[in-house]
């Protein structure tokens, strides 16, 4: 593959991941504002905690396969139709689990109807098996535009039944409803617009030759996941679910742009990065493209959401979730950190070095243990905080392999990053000057004038700095524009 030929390729599948991203989370982000002035942070509480089951039970229906598809240098039909396979054995049995264990889960929470939504909620471990199939499928050959297509739907379907059972005073189960319908509908809609049908074949020798790659980044998975969601389950258990969907709500805006926006540049890159992984120049000089570009798209909207975060929260939500903007200011700052973590980790798999990312995940999280332990001797808020400098610390840990890998140092990944921090700093201390100035105003009023001058404000410093991802973005824009 040509530069030339590659960048088209890695343009045409950013466009459309990037709609995906933006189409169904943008959705998503205004069905979550509807239900969060119909419902209380009690509620939102509630289903959090049992998200948290959910995400975990997940990682095991994967199974590393996901990525184990994309990474192989040949996949076929056999090894799709297998993997989904036995990612459904894998999902019932975990549903067998999560079923009996639903009066456990009650009990330890001491919220009763928390038994029948941990049963019904579970069902989604099911279509969830066959889509990351799908999505597999969809990313080894960037058929984005039939994601973005099913994503939106399923989007839109969810989002309307949830607040239809929102209005008619169902409460928790209008968000129950919600992850339901959609996964069951994604799962449906992505069969018509996604050219992959599993086949009656399956291979154990092709599953044991996959696991062997992907066990290990199960492993990494499942720790990541639950060391990340060990917090919510402190903060359910310990404080209550007031605080915990607190916590989950001011989480929500700063994860939106992380894994939607920086996450589809990654997405889209690793199955290039797994095409190119015996040039290793070639994949260095990739992911220093993915480190400027994740960062100059990522960065700005972090620091400047932390920026408008309590006008934001009183303008979309209400003055009853005001009690999240702490929560939402600290994690914005631990998100800053993405565009590092994610892309060191994508080479490392790409590269095939599944061992090393299992490796790291053992570093990282023995960190986080003593970070969450020391911070459960604070407030919560001291807790969360904790949790951001860990953030900071890990992506020294997460650079380190490439260093000998791709000879691409964290010292040369901070400094790529650099003048996209300095310039999303600069914005930032606009944007809070302008709302200071304007605190007489209405939060409205306030909101919008921040949001234009911070726009104005990046957007001017990019262009006069004359910054590579600027124009890359402009210039990937304009050539849409003109098909």
């Amino acid at each position: 593959m040509t530069e030339t030929e590659m960048k088209q390729k890695i343009a045409g599948g950013l466009f459309w991941k990037l709609l995906e991203n933006g189409g169904s989370q943008g959705v998503q982000f205004v069905i979550a504002i509807i239900l969060a002035r119909l419902l209380t942070p009690a509620e939102y509480g509630v289903v959090g905690i049992l998200m948290i089951f959910i995400v975990i039970a997940n990682v095991f229906v994967q199974s590393g396969f996901s990525t184990a598809l994309i990474q192989k240098r040949q996949a076929d039909e056999v090894d799709f139709s297998s993997v989904c396979y036995f990612e459904l054995v894998v999902a019932l049995a975990l549903y067998g689990i999560l079923y009996f264990a639903a009066p456990g889960i009650a009990v330890w929470y001491e919220i009763a109807e928390l038994e029948t939504i941990v049963r019904v909620l579970a069902v989604v471990l099911f279509p969830g098996a066959v889509i990351s199939v799908q999505t597999s499928y969809v990313s080894r050959r960037m058929e984005f535009r039939g994601l973005f297509l099913s994503t939106l739907i399923a989007s839109l379907i969810a989002g309307a039944i949830s607040i239809g059972m929102a209005y008619q005073g169902y409460g928790v189960w209008a968000m129950v409803g919600q992850q339901v319908i959609y996964y069951l509908t994604l799962m449906l809609v992505l069969f018509v617009t996604v050219s992959w049908r599993p086949v009656m074949k399956c291979s154990l020798a092709r599953i044991r030759e996959m696991f062997a790659f992907g066990w290990k980044l199960l492993c990494a998975s499942l720790l990541d996941t639950v060391f990340n969601n060990l917090y919510g389950l402190f903060i359910g258990k310990i404080y209550n679910e007031e605080l915990l969907g607190s916590y989950n709500r001011g989480e929500q805006f700063p994860k939106l742009i992380a894994t939607n926006l920086g996450g589809a540049i990654q997405a889209v890159l690793l199955p290039v990065f797994a095409a190119s992984q015996d040039n290793v120049e070639q994949v260095r000089q990739m992911v220093r493209r993915a480190i400027r570009l994740s960062s100059f798209v990522t960065l700005p909207m972090l620091l400047g959401l932390f920026a408008v975060a309590d006008n934001l929260v009183l303008t979309l939500l209400g003055e009853k979730w005001l009690i999240c903007v702490p929560f939402l200011r600290i994690m914005c700052i631990s998100y800053c950190f993405w565009p590092i973590h994610i892309t060191n980790l994508q080479a490392i798999n790409a590269m095939g070095r599944s061992d090393i990312f299992l490796k790291l995940e053992l570093v990282k999280k023995t960190l986080s243990l003593v970070a969450l332990a020391v911070g459960m001797c604070f407030s919560v808020y001291g807790m969360v905080l904790l949790k951001a400098i860990q953030d900071f610390l890990c992506t020294f840990i997460n650079g380190a392999p490439n260093r000998k890998l791709l000879r691409y140092s964290i010292w040369h990944q901070w400094m790529d990053v650099m003048p996209s921090a300095l310039l999303s700093s600069m914005m930032c201390a606009g944007v809070m000057a302008v709302g200071f100035l304007l605190r007489q105003f209405s939060p409205w009023f306030r909101l919008l004038v921040q949001i234009g001058c911070g726009v104005g404000i990046y957007g001017i410093l990019a262009w006069m700095l004359r910054m590579e991802s600027f124009f890359f973005l402009t210039g990937m824009l304009r050539e849409r524009m003109k098909r």
